[in-house]
């Protein structure tokens, strides 16, 4: 996970102005990479969308409580 982070973002995007920018565009990455990306083990669906077809699919379940 650091090497991608690291080439994802630190190497890729630079010249950092220091910390503070840093900090601001590794927060805006860790929201992309929570929400928004694309993931191959999930059917192609970012992280967020396949946890509420997950839940839903629970809810659907004959016995669900």
């Amino acid at each position: 996970m650091n090497g991608l982070f690291k080439a994802e973002l630190i190497k890729r995007r630079g010249p950092w102005q220091g910390a503070a920018h840093v900090e601001l565009k590794t927060g805006e990455w860790v929201q992309w990479w929570n929400s928004k990306r694309l993931h191959g083990a999930a059917a192609n669906l970012p992280p967020t969308e396949y946890e509420e077809l997950y839940w839903q699919r629970r809810e659907d379940e004959p016995g669900a409580a």
